[in-house]
């Protein structure tokens, strides 16, 4: 289940992100695609030493895909769900250009730093690599400066604006946060399958939508964290593993999923308007 649910809990935390910051990142799933085929594919010959070394490439390119999509956002004014709607779809097509069909690889001791154990077999290295990855980028950002902003731009716009903070390069900086953790993403697809998949990201941009919505992230922005998105990554990933157990068939799992949402945003907006008049 780590393994399986690796991808996934990290592309939740970079949708988390800027969902927490009032927008929405469409092209995460893209950007994991584009990190998994690229990694992969420069992997493939290379030794661990060499490997680390591209790692820290392919997360610097994530990163730069972020600062893309946050160009776009920002300087052109398109509302957030079209311009990376539209940048998902120019991004897959790199991923497809990088790698036509699955295929690629990496050294054997890459491979372990996601489907290992390093200090016990009820922990899976997939499991410290995300805990890793969560505190060192969200932890810091969330207690910075930057972190207040994203925050206060999530819940007001309008008043963060007229409080000094600026919407636009705060908002920016939420798309290269976005970028970095689809690198690590993309990363960890290709130490737990082994291979570069450039179609894969279809899976994980919706998926991680809905773990962000069922980890409590209001998608009207200002609220909610990456832990709860990290957990119901975990959720997601474990409903049709029980649904095979139970001899349902795991299709269902999505069904299951999208009732999930639809109850938890429900519940969410009644609680919203019980709030206000209070």
């Amino acid at each position: 289940m780590a393994l399986g649910a690796l991808p996934l809990a990290l592309a939740a935390a970079a949708q988390a992100i800027v969902v927490i910051s009032g927008g929405i990142d469409l092209s995460v799933g893209s950007m994991i695609a584009v990190s998994n085929v690229l990694s992969a594919s420069l992997m493939q010959h290379a030794d661990f030493r060499q490997s680390l070394a591209i790692s820290i490439f392919v997360l610097a390119a994530g990163a730069g895909l972020g600062l893309l999509n946050g160009l776009v956002v920002a300087a052109s004014r398109i509302p957030d769900v079209v311009a990376t709607l539209t940048t998902g779809f120019i991004w897959g097509g790199v991923a497809l250009v990088i790698m036509e069909k699955p295929g690629g690889g990496a050294p054997p001791e890459f491979l372990n730093l996601g489907a290992g154990t390093l200090f016990t077999s009820w922990l899976p290295n997939a499991v410290i690599l995300l805990v890793v990855a969560v505190a060192v980028i969200w932890i810091p950002l969330r207690g910075s400066k930057l972190g207040l902003q994203l925050y206060a731009i999530g819940s007001d716009r309008v008043a963060a604006f007229r409080s000094g903070v600026s919407v636009e390069r705060t908002r920016f900086a939420s798309y290269i946060f976005s970028g970095l953790f689809s690198a690590v993403g993309g990363l960890g697809l290709t130490m737990t399958t082994g291979i570069g998949a450039p179609l894969a990201g279809v899976y994980y941009t919706l998926s991680g939508l809905a773990a962000v919505v069922i980890g409590g992230v209001s998608l009207a922005g200002g609220r909610g964290g990456i832990v709860g998105p990290v957990i119901a990554a975990f959720v997601l990933t474990l409903i049709p593993t029980d649904l095979i157990f139970l001899n349902i068939d795991p299709n269902f799992g999505q069904v299951i999923q999208g009732t999930l949402i639809v109850a938890i945003v429900m519940i969410g907006g009644f609680l919203e308007m019980a709030r206000n008049r209070k």
